[in-house]
């Protein structure tokens, strides 16, 4: 189970870009965090990752991550960012070999062992890149390359994985698949997924529960049909929301 109790979070300024934002996830439970840009999502996401100092506490199954190593933290939690460059050449299958390293004797340094490399191509199969495993990855496209990171990230095989935007770049078949793919493996072994999400639909679709976020604070925690309204909607984004999904539907239903 993951918790976060009162947790801020700064950068260099005395604002606190995160405030007070506490939460639970249990396992096999998914959360979706939604908000405007700017809210402070992928803020708390790095923290919970341990990749920005925070106030407050946040705990893994009980244990404080500030007494975990960087290895137990990463045994735990691995985080898909939004895809926005490649810097290097290594083919599709390296790359997702790549998310291994803790499980391969002596790291990135060492050689994968057979069930290491049969468990990268497992996660290229999730994910059907399988017969794109010999292709450098500066040659894919960008939604190719946000699968291959997400292969990667499905091989580090962490508890829990954060996803910060991870449909961008991908079409309409990938991000139903990808949603549909993940909502399947947190069913699993104690997984839980938390991603932050623009896209409403997709966020619900993925998960029952939403946090929704707004200039650093939580507005709303919990099942969706239990906690949102198209007024606090309006509220947060500024926007009728629900409106303007109703005016879509609408425009759906007259299709031929």
């Amino acid at each position: 189970m993951l918790k976060i109790s009162n947790v801020s979070v700064r950068y260099d300024t005395e604002v606190d870009v995160v405030r007070n934002v506490s939460l639970e996830v249990h396992e096999n439970k998914n959360l979706c965090i939604i908000g405007p840009n700017g809210c402070g999502k992928t803020t708390l996401l790095k923290a919970i990752a341990n990749l920005l100092p925070f106030k407050g506490d946040i705990e893994i199954d009980g244990k404080t991550i500030r007494k975990m190593s960087h290895k137990e933290i990463a045994r735990k939690i691995a985080m898909m960012t939004q895809t926005t460059g490649v810097y290097f050449s290594y083919n599709v299958f390296d790359t997702v070999m790549m998310g291994r390293y803790l499980h391969i004797k002596d790291g990135l340094l060492g050689l994968p062992s057979k069930e290491d490399t049969d468990y990268v191509l497992e996660c290229l199969s999730a994910v059907n890149l399988l017969n794109e495993r010999e292709k450098e990855i500066t040659k894919l496209s960008g939604g190719q390359l946000q699968r291959v990171f997400l292969a990667r990230t499905l091989a580090q095989q962490p508890k829990i994985i954060l996803l910060d935007e991870p449909t961008n770049h991908l079409d309409l078949k990938y991000q139903i698949e990808l949603i549909e793919y993940l909502k399947e493996w947190s069913t699993h072994d104690g997984n839980t997924v938390i991603g932050v999400m623009h896209d409403i639909n997709l966020a619900m679709r993925l998960s029952e529960n939403l946090m929704i976020m707004k200039d650093g604070q939580t507005e709303a925690y919990g099942k969706t049909s239990e906690t949102v309204t198209s007024e606090l909607l309006k509220k947060v984004y500024e926007i009728d929301v629900a409106g303007y999904m109703r005016e879509s539907l609408r425009k759906w239903e007259n299709l031929v």
